[in-house]
């Protein structure tokens, strides 16, 4: 596992300092959204509302729009000011009874791990929460927001769970509720009964996750079966390779008319030089392919040299 954040548990005089894994880990069969015609990948870019152009991440700023329609832009060094008096730091604030915290606060669960000089005082905290029964409300900073949390211990560690802010938890508004519903003594009976004959111990490892496992079943056999296609390559985008190529071959053409330009050829010439090639009897072309021949031996013959040369200009 890897440490999201280091620094220590504040527990009176005593400094406890340890680092942050997170406890749990959502598992499930990763999926793409893809082009159903030719499996491309669907991506999502971040675009700007105003002008429609795209935005990288260093130009991307908070903003918070107010009530009457104003926009409020927060930048990092707004942020950078704000007050984060327990941010290296887990501030225990006092010690409660477990049954008191309604799970409905509780949040995400992180596990505590003590640096190897502080073995002693994290076991002492452990001990003493064990002892009492109960749970130490502490404060705490994490990823640039303050935080309420318990601790609590798990076996041999000290478990750190956020709790929700009271005002972050909506009342159940049903007025339904408050309708005034008879239940008669033999039914509340009967459900009692019911529940009895379920009752038993909590046992997590004995449920599996049976979407996830016949998704795993279904992917497996379209594999096994061949019922797969190669991953499409996606086009080079403007300015890529793809781009550079083409580029090249309308500079090379270019190129090609200028030379014709400066030797007095247009494109008529070019047609005509083509139409005669077209045109050409094949009687002819022995004869054009002898004359290549002369000229190629009288390419081949051999040079004087410059001593003849000179002896022959004296």
């Amino acid at each position: 596992m890897r440490a999201i954040w280091k620094g220590a548990v504040a527990f009176g005089l005593v400094n406890v300092p340890v680092r942050l894994y997170a406890a749990t880990g959502e598992h499930e069969v990763t999926l793409h959204q893809v082009h159903a015609a030719d499996g491309g990948r669907i991506r999502y870019r971040k675009v700007c509302s105003v002008d429609g152009e795209p935005v990288t991440m260093d130009e991307i700023s908070k903003g918070y729009e107010t009530a009457d329609g104003e926009l409020v832009i927060l930048t990092d060094e707004d942020f950078s000011r704000l007050p984060l008096s327990t941010e290296r730091e887990i501030e225990v604030l006092e010690f409660v009874p477990a049954d008191q915290v309604d799970p409905i606060l509780l949040g995400k669960t992180y596990y505590l791990e003590p640096d190897k000089t502080a073995a002693k005082p994290y076991a002492l905290l452990r001990g003493a929460l064990e002892e009492a029964d109960r749970m130490a409300v502490v404060k705490v900073a994490l990823r640039q927001r303050e935080t309420m949390a318990v601790l609590r211990v798990r076996d041999k560690v000290i478990c750190l769970q956020t709790l929700l802010w009271p005002d972050e938890v909506r009342a159940a508004d049903f007025p339904i509720l408050d309708a005034d519903v008879t239940v008669k003594p033999a039914e509340l009976s009967m459900a009692k009964s019911l529940v009895d004959s379920l009752a038993s111990d909590f046992d997590p490892s004995q449920f599996e996750d049976r979407y996830e496992a016949a998704l795993t079943q279904l992917i497996e056999a379209k594999v096994s079966s061949g019922d797969t296609r190669s991953l499409p390559q996606p086009a080079a985008p403007e300015g890529g390779e793809g781009a550079e190529v083409v580029d090249l071959l309308a500079a090379l053409q270019r190129s090609v008319e200028k030379a014709r330009t400066a030797r007095g050829e247009g494109p008529a010439d070019e047609g005509r030089e083509q139409g005669a090639d077209a045109d050409e009897p094949a009687a002819d072309k022995p004869a054009a392919k002898s004359r290549s021949r002369k000229k190629a031996s009288d390419d081949d013959a051999p040079k004087p040299t410059r001593k003849k040369a000179k002896a022959k200009a004296s």
